[in-house]
């Protein structure tokens, strides 16, 4: 048997930070909807607060009323 204590690896560490956050929020979120259930709002029976509604954009999705980002094209050559 090897006396000697091996060094844990950072991707090991980064790991098990990340199933630790994953449980609390999990932890966390299933809180707030008993306390939102227990008060009776509309979150009661209603969709999942992370979920988009049909209707509204995903955060990725540029508005209808928003401009499109401006992209250099071939006929306007960046040069510096």
């Amino acid at each position: 048997m090897s006396s000697t204590k091996r060094q844990q690896t950072m991707a090991k560490r980064n790991r098990e930070r990340a199933v630790e956050e994953k449980r609390t929020l999990k932890r966390l979120k299933k809180q707030a909807a008993k306390a939102e259930k227990a008060a009776g709002g509309p979150m009661a029976d209603g969709p999942m607060a992370d979920e988009p509604m049909a209707d509204e954009p995903m955060a990725d999705e540029p508005m209808a009323d928003e401009p499109m980002a401006a992209e250099p094209t071939e006929a306007e050559p960046n040069v510096e």
